[in-house]
């Protein structure tokens, strides 16, 4: 029993505090409340309102991450920096890259150079652009280049050290461009397409592929060659289709009248849509395993 009657004590004392605490306050609103004033709950709202102090509005900025503060020690950026970091834009905004491989074919807007690439590039396919010059600059840093193809661009001029630095390049693509001489090819090429270009003898060097012993697949169509360049033993397939050869001689896939020398390698030759007559050169074709493609008559 006094047990409750403690429990009740401590719940019913604080419940008599506030009340006095609230009839004291509303005794002195009371008190302090102008002559002729009602005797309202409004009223008394009303007096409370002003006697409040009114508070000063502090409008605050919206927040605009373009004008956020920069810390103390950090200069604003300047337009030159703001040019030079928009001019280092991935390549990979314009193109698609995966894993070693970059795809740049009929990219809008035009491009007109071949873009920085990313240091670990293998293969570049840029195809179908408006690219007209290629620079020593422009592969200088991508020593893991494997194949490029230049397909289908406007390209009338390639430096001739474009190439030097890419020892791992293995297939390369210039078809269907502006081209009137090539440019020193790497060593370890493979393939070499330059089909529709503007090629004439006097742009291709004499020893153009003569140190390209590993070349395996030679396009050079549609051009406008007066002769045939030196062809490396390695070659199995070469394309001279539609150009402007007039003659040819015993050395040019053979080696004279020496029944000894088999070209095995050759497989196919194609000189259709040349002025030059084959059946004038009984000679010239003594080594290979199939007679060149081309007019017998």
């Amino acid at each position: 029993m006094e047990l409750r009657t403690v429990i009740l004590s401590l719940a019913f004392v604080p419940w008599v505090v506030i009340s006095a605490s609230m009839v004291q306050d509303w005794s002195a609103l009371y008190r302090d409340r102008p002559a002729g004033a009602g005797n309202t709950k409004e009223d008394a709202r009303v007096f409370l309102e002003a006697k409040r102090p009114k508070r000063e509005i502090i409008k605050i900025p919206d927040y605009d991450p373009g004008h956020a503060l920069l810390p103390a020690d950090e200069p604003d950026p300047t337009p030159a920096a703001v040019a030079k970091e928009d001019l280092e834009l991935p390549t990979c905004l314009l193109c698609v890259c995966l894993t070693g491989s970059v795809y740049c074919e009929e990219v809008v807007p035009d491009m007109t150079a071949v873009p920085p690439l990313p240091k670990e590039t293998a293969y570049l396919y840029a195809r179908y652009n408006k690219i007209a010059k290629i620079t020593n600059k422009d592969f200088a840093d991508i020593v893991t280049l494997k194949r490029i193809d230049l397909t289908g661009n406007i390209i009338s001029e390639i430096e001739d050290g474009a190439f030097s630095k890419l020892a791992l390049l293995e297939e390369l693509s210039l078809a269907e461009n502006r081209l009137v001489k090539l440019p020193i090819l790497p060593n370890k090429l493979t393939s070499f397409n330059a089909n529709y270009n503007k090629l004439r003898t006097k742009g291709v060097k004499a020893n153009a592929f003569k140190k390209l012993t590993k070349l395996a697949y030679l396009y050079l169509g549609y051009n406008q060659l007066e002769a045939v360049p030196f062809l490396p033993e390695s070659l199995r397939v070469v394309h001279l289709q539609y150009n402007n050869i007039t003659t040819i001689t015993d050395e040019t896939f053979c080696k004279g009248n020496s029944t000894r020398y088999l070209r095995t390698n050759m497989d196919e030759i194609r000189l259709d849509g040349n002025p030059v007559a084959l059946w004038q050169y009984p000679n010239g074709f003594i080594c290979l395993r199939s007679l060149p493609i081309g007019r017998y008559y």
